[in-house]
C-alpha cells in the first residue's frame, strides 16, 4: 500500500538531553568533529545508518537508548561541554568583530577607512552545506555553502538566501549498458535541520509575489542555521498556491523556461521580501549589502528599486543608484552559452502589468537586461548593470570576463572594463581529513598555520597517513561499486570481484565534478589502449576513480558518461578504473581524502574556478591539471603538474588528441615514476616533498576564510560606504549622482579633445624615464572642470598604432580649456600617447563605470 501522505515525527528528547536538539539543528556540526563524535557515541551503528545525519540519528534510536544516556552523567557532561562551545562560538567576537573595532577606532582618530556593513545579504539559487540538507547540484552551490561556512567562523554577519528543492537534485543511478539514470526522492523539510518561520499563532509567515492573471505565488520561509549565519530557504510547497505554482521551488535547475523564471522571481524578490520579514521577526539589523551569487537571484536588485520607488519617493533612476551602491555582482560563467536569458515576450509577461513590481516601469526592467539579441533577456547583463562592483571567481577568469562582457562598456579597453576578481576557496574545516587536521593542527586546515604546523611531521608519519587514507578511500570504492552494481541488476553471486577492485598500494588518481563538454570527462579515453597501458603498468600501475553527474537534459554529457562506464565495465581494467554513481559531498569526502593525484583537465579557459583541486590539495593531494581557474594562478611547478594546452589549435578534435597525448606522457613519465620511487624504509621523499609544498603554500592560500576576507575587505566594505554616501540625508547622494549622471549624458557629445602635443623637458630628445609634457586643449560640453578627469595615456605602440602597457596620469587644469601633465616615460622603444577625459564624481567606483570616454577626434 502505498501512504496517502508523508511527514516527519522528530524526537522527543528527555529534558537532561534537550542541548542535543540545539546541537543537532546547528549546522555547526556539519564542521565540528566533538559534535559529529558525540553523536555517533549516542548510537554507532544507527549513526552509520543513517549517513551521520543527527536529526535522522534522534529519531531512529531506540528511546531505552535516550533514557540510558539521560542518567548517563560522563555523556551529559560531554553534551553540556560541546553546548557551551556553541554558545561561546555563536556569541563571542570573532575577526569581523575584532576589524569592526579597529575600523572605528582609526575612524575615530581621523582614518577615513570604511565602515564595515551590519549586514550582508547573500542570494545564490543553491546551498551545499551538508548532503543532509541536499540543497545543491555541484560546485556553485558547495561554494556557497562554503561561503556561509567561512562567513560565520569569521564572524561575517551574513544572511544566506535561496529556496527549497522539495526533490532537491537528482539521485544518479547506471542502467545495465551504462546510461545515467535520475530519480528525485521527496524531502519533507521537517524532517530537514530547519525551523518555519512563524507567526506568533504558529501559521507559517508567508511571502507573496504577484503572477499574470491576478494570481499569487506564496512561499514560507524555512530557516537553517550554519554556525552564527541564518540561511533562508523559500518553499511554494503550499496549499493555498495552485497546483503549479505549488510545484515552482519542486527540482533545482529542472523544467523549461517558464518554470525557470518562475523559480528566479521568487528567489530574487520573494528572497528580498523574506530577508524584510526575517530581519523584522528577529531584530537581525537590515542588510547594507546585497551579493547576487551569479544571475540567477538578479531579479533582488528590482524589488529594492521598488521598495525606494514605491517607500521613499524616489525615481527609477534614483532608485536605480542606491541600489547599484550597495550591491556587489559575482559571475561564474566563462562562456556567453552559461548564461540565464529568457525571452523578452517571457519576462513581459510577468513583469508588464504592474503587478509584480507596482510602479516600475517594464521597459526600464527590460532594459536592464538587454543585450545584442533584442529578443532576449540577459541575467548577467542586468546583474552588471543592477551592480556598483563586480567579480569573477579566479584571476584568469576575471580576465575572461573582462573581455565576454567588454560590450558593455564599449569604449574602455578590456583591462579598464570594471570587473574584478577573488578566487574562490574551500572551507579547509569540512574538506580536510580530521587526521590531517589532528596531525598539523586545527589552524592548519583553516588557514592559520600554513608550513609551521609541518615541520616536527617526518616523512614516513605524513606517508602512513596518506596511505591510511588511500585505503579508506579503496574500501568504500569497492562498497560502491558492489552497491551499483546491484542497482544496475547484476546478481550477488557474480559480484566476488568487486572485493578485489582498486589496490590499497597503488597511484590513486580521482576525476569527479559535472559533466557538461568543457570539462572533457573522456579526454582520458583519447587513446584508450594508452589509457590500458597506464592502468595496467606491471611495476608503475595506476588506477583511476571517476564520478560525476550530467545535467537531465544533456545527453550529451550522459554519452560521455556512458563511455567511461562501459570502458570500466571490461574485465580487463575494472579492478583498476572505476566510474561510481551519484556524486554527492559524502562521496566527495572519500575522493579529497584518499587521491594521490586529482585531476582537472578542462579545455581552458572555460573553467571559471574549479575548486575541487583546492580540497584535494588540503589534503596532500597534488593536482594534474590544465592551467585553468585557480590552477593557473596556484601553479608554482612543486605543487603538481600543468598539463600542457594546444594554444592557438582550432580544430577541437587536434587540440584533445594534443592535449590527452600530453596527459599520457605527464602520467606515466613523471607522476607514476616519481610516486614509486621509494627509498629503503618505502618511502617516496620526492613525492612528500611536493606533498609537503602543497601542504605548506596551498593550504592557506585555498581557504574560504581568505576569500570571505577579500569580498569583505575588496568589496562589501566599499559598498556598504557608497550605500551609506548615496541613502543619508533622505538619499541625497543618490539624488545628486543621479543628476549628475544626466548632466553627463546631455554634455558628453561635445566632449571632446580639441588639440594636443607633447614636449621632452630637458635637452637629448626622449629617453626613458625622463618626464614627458603632455599637454591639450579640451571642450567640456558646458561640465566643470572638477566633474572629468583629463588624463595623458603612454605606452607601447605596435604597427596599429594600439596603445598597450600605457601608464595613465592625471592632467592638471590650466584654464581655458587647458591641461598639461609631466609623466616620465614608461618604455623604451616604440612609445605613443593619446589624451582622454572621463567622468568624475566621489561616488564613482571606477572611472568607467558610466561606461562613457572622450578621446580625440
Amino acid at each position: 500500500m502505498r501512504a496517502l501522505r508523508r511527514f516527519t515525527v522528530r524526537a522527543s528528547l528527555p529534558e537532561p538531553l534537550a542541548a542535543l536538539g540545539t546541537l543537532a539543528t546547528n549546522l555547526r556540526w556539519t564542521w565540528h568533529p566533538p559534535t559529529q563524535e558525540l553523536f555517533a557515541s549516542v548510537d554507532p551503528q544507527t549513526w552509520e545508518r543513517v549517513g551521520n545525519d543527527p536529526l535522522r540519528l534522534l529519531a531512529q534510536v531506540p528511546v531505552s537508548r535516550l533514557e540510558a544516556l539521560a542518567g548517563d552523567e560522563n555523556f551529559l557532561s560531554r553534551t553540556r561541554t560541546i553546548a557551551e562551545d556553541l554558545h561561546h562560538y555563536l556569541t563571542a567576537p570573532r575577526w569581523y568583530q575584532r576589524r569592526q573595532e579597529e575600523t572605528n577606532q582609526r575612524r575615530a582618530a581621523g582614518g577615513n577607512d570604511p565602515l564595515l556593513p551590519d549586514s550582508v545579504a547573500y542570494f545564490s539559487m543553491e546551498f551545499g552545506v551538508t548532503e543532509a540538507l541536499p540543497n545543491y547540484s555541484g560546485g556553485l552551490g558547495v561554494l556557497a555553502g562554503d561561503h556561509l561556512k567561512a562567513s560565520s567562523d569569521l564572524g561575517v554577519p551574513l544572511i544566506g538566501v535561496g529556496l527549497l528543492y522539495r526533490s532537491g537534485y537528482f539521485r544518479q543511478s547506471l542502467s545495465l549498458d551504462g546510461w545515467q539514470v535520475e530519480h528525485y526522492p521527496v524531502l519533507d523539510p521537517r524532517g530537514l535541520p530547519l525551523e518555519l518561520l512563524t507567526e506568533p499563532s504558529g501559521a507559517p509567515i508567508l511571502v507573496h509575489v504577484a503572477m499574470p492573471g491576478g494570481r499569487v505565488l506564496r512561499a514560507r520561509i524555512w530557516r537553517a542555521q550554519v554556525g552564527r549565519v541564518p540561511l533562508l530557504l523559500l518553499d511554494s510547497d503550499v496549499e493555498d498556491n495552485d497546483e503549479d505554482l505549488r510545484g515552482v521551488t519542486d527540482r533545482l535547475y529542472g523544467g523549461d523556461q517558464d518554470h525557470r523564471i518562475r523559480q528566479e522571481i521568487l528567489a530574487g524578490i520573494g528572497g528580498v521580501r523574506a530577508v524584510r520579514t526575517f530581519c523584522e521577526l528577529t531584530g537581525h539589523p537590515r542588510p547594507e549589502v546585497f551579493h547576487t551569487n551569479e544571475g540567477h537571484a538578479g531579479f533582488l536588485g528590482l524589488e529594492r528599486i521598488r521598495e525606494l520607488i514605491n517607500g521613499e519617493g524616489l525615481d527609477f533612476d534614483q532608485a536605480l543608484t542606491a541600489v547599484r551602491a550597495g550591491t556587489v555582482f559575482t559571475t561564474h560563467t566563462p562562456v556567453p552559452a552559461g548564461i540565464d536569458r529568457f525571452p523578452v515576450d517571457l519576462v513581459r509577461h510577468y513583469f508588464g502589468q504592474d503587478v509584480l513590481l507596482p510602479g516600475v516601469d517594464t521597459q526600464r526592467v527590460l532594459a536592464l537586461g538587454a543585450e545584442d539579441n533584442p529578443g532576449m533577456f540577459n541575467m548577467a547583463h542586468m546583474g552588471l548593470r543592477l551592480a556598483q562592483r563586480a567579480n569573477g571567481v579566479s584571476q584568469l577568469h576575471g580576465r575572461v570576463s573582462r573581455a565576454m562582457f567588454r560590450g558593455l562598456w564599449p569604449e574602455f579597453d578590456t583591462e579598464e572594463v570594471p570587473i574584478g576578481s577573488v578566487t574562490n576557496g574551500v572551507h579547509g574545516p569540512t574538506w580536510a581529513a580530521g587526521e590531517i587536521s589532528k596531525l598539523l593542527g586545527e589552524s592548519s586546515v583553516d588557514g592559520g598555520a600554513g608550513a609551521l604546523g609541518l615541520e616536527p611531521v617526518s616523512d614516513s608519519l605524513l606517508w602512513e597517513l596518506r596511505c591510511s587514507l588511500r585505503t579508506r578511500l579503496v574500501e568504500e570504492v569497492r562498497r560502491r561499486v558492489r552497491a551499483a552494481w546491484l542497482q544496475r541488476g547484476a546478481s550477488a553471486l557474480e559480484l566476488g570481484w568487486t572485493e578485489s577492485v582498486f589496490d590499497p598500494e597503488v597511484l590513486t588518481v580521482g576525476f569527479a565534478r559535472r559533466v557538461p563538454t568543457y570539462k572533457r570527462l573522456t579526454l582520458m579515453l583519447r587513446d584508450p589502449e594508452r589509457l590500458r597501458a597506464l592502468l595496467l603498468h606491471p611495476q608503475r600501475p595506476v588506477q583511476l576513480v571517476v564520478a560525476g553527474k550530467s545535467h537531465p537534459a544533456d545527453d550529451g554529457g550522459k554519452a560521455l558518461i556512458q563511455q567511461i562506464v562501459r570502458f570500466a565495465d571490461d574485465a580487463g581494467v575494472r579492478h583498476r578504473i572505476v566510474f561510481l554513481p551519484d556524486y554527492d559531498m559524502s562521496m566527495a569526502r572519500y575522493l579529497y581524502w584518499g587521491c594521490d593525484v586529482w585531476l582537472n583537465n578542462p579545455m581552458r579557459p572555460l573553467e571559471a574556478c574549479g575548486t575541487s583541486g583546492m580540497k584535494a590539495a588540503l589534503n596532500g593531494g597534488l593536482n594534474l591539471s590544465i592551467r585553468d581557474g585557480w590552477w593557473d594562478e596556484f601553479y608554482d611547478g612543486s605543487n603538481g603538474w600543468a598539463i600542457p594546452t594546444a594554444d592557438g589549435v582550432t580544430d577541437p578534435t587536434r587540440r584533445d588528441d594534443l592535449e590527452a597525448a600530453a596527459l599520457y606522457e605527464l602520467l606515466g613519465g613523471q607522476v607514476a615514476p616519481l610516486f614509486y620511487d621509494r627509498g629503503e624504509d618505502g618511502v617516496p621523499s620526492g613525492w612528500m616533498a611536493m606533498v609537503r609544498h602543497t601542504l605548506a603554500t596551498l593550504g592557506p592560500a585555498v581557504q574560504a576564510s581568505r576569500m570571505v576576507r577579500e569580498y569583505v575587505e575588496t568589496y562589501y566594505a566599499p559598498a556598504a560606504q557608497s550605500a551609506a554616501s548615496v541613502c543619508r540625508d533622505g538619499h541625497a547622494g543618490a539624488r545628486e549622482l543621479t543628476a549628475y549622471r544626466a548632466r553627463v549624458a546631455a554634455a558628453w557629445p561635445a566632449v571632446s579633445v580639441v588639440d594636443s602635443g607633447t614636449a621632452v623637458n630637458g635637452s637629448g630628445g626622449p629617453r626613458l624615464g625622463v618626464p614627458l609634457r603632455v599637454w591639450a586643449r579640451v571642450h567640456l560640453g558646458g561640465l566643470d572642470p572638477s566633474e572629468v578627469d583629463v588624463q595623458a595615456v603612454i605606452g607601447r605602440v605596435g604597427d596599429s598604432d594600439e596603445l598597450h602597457d600605457v601608464v595613465t596620469a592625471p592632467m592638471r587644469h590650466t584654464g581655458d580649456g587647458g591641461y598639461e601633465a609631466d609623466v616620465p616615460l614608461p618604455h623604451a622603444g616604440s612609445v605613443g600617447y593619446t589624451v582622454r577625459v572621463l567622468p568624475k564624481h566621489p561616488l564613482l567606483a571606477t572611472p568607467a563605470e558610466l561606461g562613457r570616454v572622450a578621446l580625440p577626434r
